[in-house]
């Protein structure tokens, strides 16, 4: 996204807003490295302490990471998941445990509240997980099984969950691409009967699958089910 002049007072809050937004909307991409500094101080029409103070900002948030040597890249898309991702990286068990408390709600609070049009969306957006699993083009996967999720939860209508579901998003992410490079027949944890659940208006069912699904995932990477016992769970 372009980046304008910035007014001169309260530049450092400024330019720290412009560059969050600019991770935030995707134009500067996680995992990717941001312009260099000559670049940011020409765009923004500040000078290089400004520059430094709001990376040191924003790394300390969790959304930057400087690697001396290599520039500064684009750790998160929110303070939440840069937290997560500083604490956990890609480990699974604690990335399953937590969207086994958000996701088995989200699905049942989904099925008796999503539109019909939000029950179509999600039928499309699991052809495209599918197709791309089926294809085998991990990256595609990775992002439309991701996708899905989040829309599922999004159907909830409970904002303050969804919030916090999305802030996940880039652990999320992770912890899927992090199965399917470990080889993971993940293609084959089908998500049909989720979406089937959601569409009918039965929330039971949808807890249950929505259960089996993060199960599955459980049992994938070998780890123990029961360790992941929540409260969402007790609702089977």
């Amino acid at each position: 996204m372009p980046l304008a002049t910035t007014r001169r007072t309260g530049l450092v809050d400024q330019v720290i807003e412009q560059m969050r937004q600019a991770i935030v909307s995707g134009g500067w991409p996680v995992d990717e490295r941001i312009p260099p500094e000559p670049e940011l101080v020409a765009a923004l029409g500040v000078g290089r302490n400004t520059i430094r103070e709001a990376v040191r900002a924003l790394s300390h948030a969790g959304l930057l990471d400087v690697r001396q040597g290599n520039g500064t890249f684009v750790r998160a898309t929110s303070e939440i998941s840069g937290a997560l991702r500083r604490l956990y990286g890609t480990q699974l068990r604690e990335v399953v445990q937590v969207r086994r408390i958000l996701e088995v709600e989200g699905a049942r609070l989904a099925a008796t509240q999503r539109t019909d049009a939000e029950a179509t969306e999600l039928a499309t957006l699991l052809d495209s997980r599918d197709a791309a699993m089926s294809d085998r083009r991990w990256e595609d996967a990775t992002e439309s099984d991701t996708q899905f999720h989040l829309a599922v939860v999004r159907c909830s209508h409970n904002s303050l969950l969804s919030e916090l579901h999305l802030g996940l998003t880039d652990v999320i992410r992770a912890s899927v691409a992090t199965a399917l490079e470990s080889n993971l027949d993940i293609e084959y944890v089908h998500h049909a009967a989720l979406v089937a659940a959601i569409k009918d208006s039965d929330p039971d069912l949808a807890v249950l699958e929505s259960n089996e699904i993060l199960d599955d995932m459980l049992h994938r990477v070998q780890l123990d089910p029961d360790d992941a016992e929540t409260s969402a769970g007790a609702g089977r």
